[in-house]
């Protein structure tokens, strides 16, 4: 069908070419003939976007499902993926659930425009929604602000990710709609459901309408992980560095500490013992050793020296342990809203909205370790049993002996229930004056509980290689099947823990726009928000460890587990091993407890700390004209309110503190029409970064020496901690150079004061319950300053002259280039800051970029999408071995497919499938210059294929 179409200028070309119906480009004046291009599906999303990103003032990016319960992939954060600017992270247990936003984690959160946060563990500590626990199904759009207003939260330095859920007005009259998917995650195996039913309608009622919308939504999630790790670097003395000839008693040195499975005896390359031998405590006058905790650990060149008591002596770096992770999860999600509207007559509207997110997830840890830093019985010349990385003092690969192992059967359930409820309001008085008000409820709690049992034993002997290639370990014992049999393991210790958070809010908003007309001012806008927040966490005292010591003969055989094909042969370890049912283990804890001589029962919780949050702001915010130029400019005034109780675990003490801080934050963008179809951007911004409720907390979490290092590890919070501030700049270019396509360009700089880092000191607590009083405590602080800036490259391409079954190809794709840096404040063993390093930011990859090609015709809709994103500083591993602490994730890439096709108007079915090439997620130590992925491989992750099959009905 033709239709004749006045084109007359290039703007209405373009806000054509973004309705429901597409015409082929034309540059000229004159009335032309076109051919009707229906814009449905992917092409439609796709199209949508990009229409929210040239009207909105702010710098925005959107995601608009294609139809109701179809966001373009499977979970929120995965979709989100594909925008210019965001790198994902955490890619395991069957999706990706870590987000960052031009380099930043700190993400602020909104359901429908409303601060809405889940209660859960850190690092998100009850400060954001878990959007990876928001089924796909129930979304609507989700807009990325990557620039704020004066009238928008002042919190999240990364930006702003608000969610949409719909509404009944959303819908001219009655509406159903299932979506049904079957999914399943290829390492394991199991066909799991995903689905949801949507039910709205509206009536008009009097001289107004009224409206009912119920949407639900369940899903669940099996998967297996698998791991591969090699551990960490130690030191290793030569022959002639003897204890005696280092000024020390040779008894103490050759004793371990109590409880420690393995006794050094100080043959060639013997490891330097992690006891007083090498540490000296603060305030004593013990010999100083090799001290743990450069950033760039030991020196990896040939000959390498330590000196100590002012002897240089010659040593080698291994590994000390190599272990492996099988584990298996179960994860659902229940999901739901309830929303209801009326509109009595034109200038009112009224909405109430209940919204609920559930999360179930239970997994089951089957741990292999093996400790590979012994070298007893190797025979007369344990010298010969290694080799080394050439040109380096690394060693490679050797032989073990008596080799000490443990495996451990640990099983983790988790839950999370939010509820939250809203009233919303909105009047038009008169012709200029608008108001709306909100009034939002919500309560939200997280339980997390774990049960371990391990088993140990001592092996005659095993062959490692720490980098047998591409950066995966290898290991095998001189009798893998003994891996396999009861009678080879004893019951070591038992462990568990149990925890729970909770976060509440009552928030009121009020909000005006005020037309001023159409001078130089054209809006007022003003509002007032107050925010209440709680938020409690609580944990059971510490236990005292128990190794029993018996054969893992006595347990039932269903206690006992047995894997199989771990790894998939991707490498040369052990295939199955015998560990504690980890089910079985959850299901039967008091037996556990009681073979142990435990008290029944889980342990009881005490509240540790409960942080109060009273917030208070205010705006005013003006829109401007002039010409081609337009402006916002607004205010933000912010007042927040803290009081803190926390209760000692230790000691039962509890303690109190208090907090006020109040800022004014500006901010101005401009946007500037160039042509009518090329336009730039200013804004010019600041925001605050708020510390995690669990950061404040002054009380210490303590783990006891594990290891035989001489000392225990602890984390304790900061209750003086003050918000980060950012200055944000930004200038785009948009160039809408035909239908349904742009191109568009970013420079940005995040200028970041006050960023929270963590500082480790040696601090001595008596009677610790423990088995030391020595630990080795980090606590956050407000001690560095940050730079981050980049530029941003986007597109999106429909061309209207392919021919054919061809029309109706297109692609979008962007590129983000990235600098950070920041400097991390150094430290003596007191605490003292004695100096700083410069390093990267955290999840940071200097580079990504995404390429989606999409088809769109006849009822087929494709979509065809590849991400990666170059290497990334994940996180600093503890100062006490000979490694560089900084560990880094290898670049990450993935290449999915989603494919559609409408049978009918009412009825289509796609396929998805997740991670076709099957990457791996690979990690490695390096810092600086030192270090690297060839001689300091750490971590190896496979990440499972997922396919899904799923049918969208409309009534």
């Amino acid at each position: 069908m033709a239709k004749r179409i006045g084109v007359h200028s290039a703007s209405a070309l373009a806000a054509l070419s973004l309705s429901v119906s597409a015409v082929a480009q034309q540059t000229s004046t004159q009335s032309v003939e076109l051919e009707e291009v229906v814009v449905t599906g992917v092409r439609q999303s796709l199209v949508q976007g990009l229409e929210n990103k040239r009207e909105a003032t702010q710098v925005v990016e959107s995601i608009v499902a294609e139809d109701i319960g179809k966001l373009p992939d499977n979970n929120v954060v995965e979709a989100l993926q594909r925008i210019a600017g965001i790198q994902i992270t955490d890619r395991g247990g069957g999706e990706a659930d870590g987000i960052v936003i031009r380099g930043l984690d700190d993400v602020q959160t909104t359901w429908n425009g409303r601060n809405v946060f889940t209660a859960s563990p850190p690092p998100e500590s009850g400060r954001q929604l878990a959007l990876q626990d928001i089924p796909a199904n129930l979304i609507s759009r989700v807009d990325v602000y990557k620039t704020r207003a004066a009238d928008q939260l002042e919190t999240g330095l990364a930006g702003q990710i608000d969610v949409t859920t719909r509404r009944p007005f959303d819908f001219p009259g009655f509406e159903m709609s299932l979506n049904a998917r079957a999914t399943t995650q290829e390492q394991r195996d199991d066909i799991d459901p995903n689905a949801s039913v949507l039910l709205a309608n509206t009536w008009d009622v009097g001289g107004g309408r009224f409206g009912v919308m119920l949407n639900g939504s369940y899903s669940r999630v099996r998967y297996r992980d698998q791991s591969i790790t090699a551990g960490a670097l130690l030191p290793f003395l030569h022959e002639d560095a003897q204890p005696n000839g280092l000024g020390v008693d040779n008894d103490s040195c050759l004793d371990p500490p109590a409880g420690n499975p393995y006794n050094p005896n100080w043959v060639p390359l013997e490891r330097i013992f992690n006891g007083d031998c090498r540490l000296q405590r603060p305030g004593e006058d013990a010999p100083q050793f090799w001290q743990p905790g450069t950033d760039r650990g030991l020196s990896t060149t040939p000959g390498s020296t330590i000196t100590m008591n002012g002897v240089p002596y010659e040593y080698l770096l291994a590994r000390d342990a190599l272990f492996a992770v099988d584990l298996e999860g179960d994860r659902e999600r229940p999901a739901g809203t309830l929303a209801l509207q009326w509109a009595p007559n034109d200038s009112s509207e009224y909405t109430f909205e209940a919204f609920y997110q559930g999360y179930r997830e239970e997994w089951f840890n089957n741990l292999h370790f093996t400790f590979v830093d012994f070298w007893g019985a190797l025979g007369p010349d344990p010298g010969s049993t290694y080799e080394l990385f050439p040109g380096t003092n690394i060693i490679k690969s050797r032989t073990v002996g008596d080799i000490y192992g443990f495996q451990s059967g640990d099983v983790t359930e988790q839950e999370t229930d939010t509820f939250v409820y809203a009233l919303n309001g909105k009047w038009q008085i008169g012709e200029r004056l608008s108001l709306n008000a909100d009034l939002s409820l919500q309560d939200s709690q997280f339980d997390t509980n774990f049960f371990a049992v391990r088993t140990d034993r001592v092996a005659a002997s095993a062959t490692v290689d720490f980098n047998a290639g591409n950066g995966l370990p290898s290991w095998q014992f001189n009798d893998n099947s003994l891996l396999n049999q009861a009678s080879s393991w004893n019951l070591a210790q038992l462990y568990q823990n149990k925890g729970r958070q909770e976060g509440a809010a009552q928030t009121l908003q009020i909000d005006g726009d005020y037309q001023l007309g159409d001078g130089l001012f054209r809006q007022l806008s003003f509002g007032v928000r107050y925010d209440d927040r709680q938020a409690e966490a609580y944990a059971p005292k510490a236990q005292l460890e128990i190794n029993l010591q018996r054969s893992m003969t006595i347990l039932p055989s269903a206690a006992t587990y047995v894997n199989s094909g771990f790894f998939d042969g991707e490498a040369n370890v052990p295939s199955s091993w015998m560990s504690v049912n980890g089910y079985y283990a959850a299901d039967h804890k008091d037996e556990f407890r009681a073979l142990y001589g435990m008290p029944l029962g889980d342990p009881a919780l005490i509240r540790t700390f409960e942080v109060k949050e009273r917030t208070a702001s205010a705006y005013v915010q003006t829109d401007m004209e002039i010409g081609k130029l337009q402006g916002q400019f607004g205010l933000r005034y912010v007042s927040v309110d803290t009081p803190m109780q926390f209760t000692d675990l230790i000691t039962d003490r509890s303690s109190t503190a208090k907090q006020s801080v109040s800022d004014v934050l500006p901010s101005l963008t401009l946007r500037y029409a160039l042509t009518d179809d090329l336009m730039v951007r200013f804004n010019y911004g600041e925001t605050l970064r708020r510390p995690a409720f669990f950061d404040l907390n002054s009380n210490y979490s303590l783990v006891g020496d594990l290891t035989g290092l001489g000392y225990g590890r602890g984390n304790g919070g900061n209750p003086d901690l003050k918000p980060a501030t950012a200055k944000n700049y930004d200038l785009t270019a948009e160039w809408y150079f035909a239908p349904d396509s742009a191109l568009y360009a970013t420079l940005f700089r995040r200028e970041i004061d006050g960023l929270v880092v963590p500082l480790t000191r040696f601090i001595t607590i008596e009677n610790s319950g423990l088995n030391t009083d020595l630990f080795v405590v980090t606590q956050p602080v407000n001690a560095s300053d940050g730079l981050l800036e980049g530029i941003e490259l986007g597109f999106v391409y429909f061309p209207e002259y392919l021919p054919g079954f061809l029309r109706g190809l297109g692609a979008t794709g962007s590129f983000t280039k990235l600098n950070s840096e920041q400097n991390i404040p150094m430290t003596d063993s007191e605490g003292n800051i004695i100096g700083e390093e410069t390093s990267e930011f955290f999840g940071v990859s200097d580079m990504s970029y995404n390429l989606t090609l999409a088809y769109d015709r006849a009822g087929v809709g494709v979509r065809l999408s590849y991400v990666w994103r170059d290497d990334f500083l994940n996180n600093n591993e503890q100062r006490q071995f000979a490694n560089p602490i900084g560990i880094w994730r290898s670049p990450e890439e993935s290449l999915d497919l989603q494919v559609s096709y409408n049978i009918t108007d009412k009825l289509a079915v796609s396929f998805d499938a997740v991670n076709l090439t099957e990457e791996m997620q690979q990690s490695y130590y390096k810092f600086g210059d030192a270090g690297g992925p060839t001689t300091h491989n750490f971590g190896n992750t496979l990440l499972s294929r997922s396919f899904a099959l799923g049918v969208r009905w409309r009534l």
